[in-house]
């Protein structure tokens, strides 16, 4: 299987809607981006550990991560293997030194542990290929947008909504981002044949 790694940017609170929070991953060896919407929690859990902050008690993803090493058991990598009705499906991927095992996972909780253990992050490239925002870096080191528009959701072009998702994107509203990215994925499914729809 082809797999895209990717890496862990940052996470946002989109104060529009509460207790709405993006995760944003980067491909490492290309210019897509790709918001995930996560809960509060594990929007915490996950920031916590990019700040590398002390909790005063473990929580939850630190407690996982103290028992995998307790047992031996390493996390070889986290997989987000499907994308389907907006939401992305992930594996974790384990080993103890005598046995693989693979876990299915939320990818919030997939990505937390990921954070902890130092594995690395893969998807798809069908999965960044319908579901990431493409960026170019300018010479300042900005990000831009490559694609045009101006308009109104689902009377939106594929184009147009490539567009005002990654104004959304530049606004660091990735929680937006991530509403639209789902509206194109739909439009783009509705246009496909359907023997050349993946499962």
């Amino acid at each position: 299987m082809d797999k895209v790694e990717l890496k862990v940017m940052g996470i946002t609170y989109n104060p529009v809607q509460n207790g709405a929070y993006a995760l944003l991953l980067r491909e490492v060896n290309g210019q897509h981006r790709i918001p995930i919407v996560v809960g509060a929690s594990e929007a915490h859990s996950i920031a916590v550990r990019l700040e590398n902050m002390i909790p005063p008690r473990p929580l939850t993803h630190d407690l996982m991560t103290a028992m995998l090493h307790a047992y031996g058991i390493s996390v070889e990598e986290v997989m987000i293997y499907k994308f389907s009705d907006g939401v992305f499906m992930s594996e974790l991927h384990l080993n103890d030194g005598n046995r693989e095992v693979t876990l299915d996972s939320r990818t919030s909780d997939a990505i937390a542990l990921a954070l902890r253990t130092n594995a690395p992050i893969f998807t798809t490239p069908e999965i960044v290929k319908k579901t990431g925002i493409y960026m170019e870096e300018e010479e300042e080191g900005s990000s831009k947008v490559v694609h045009k528009s101006t308009r109104t959701l689902n009377d939106f072009s594929i184009e147009e909504l490539q567009e005002k998702m990654q104004r959304f994107v530049e606004e660091e509203n990735y929680e937006g981002a991530a509403k639209i990215r789902n509206i194109i994925a739909e439009k783009r499914s509705a246009n496909t044949p359907q023997n050349d729809i993946t499962t």
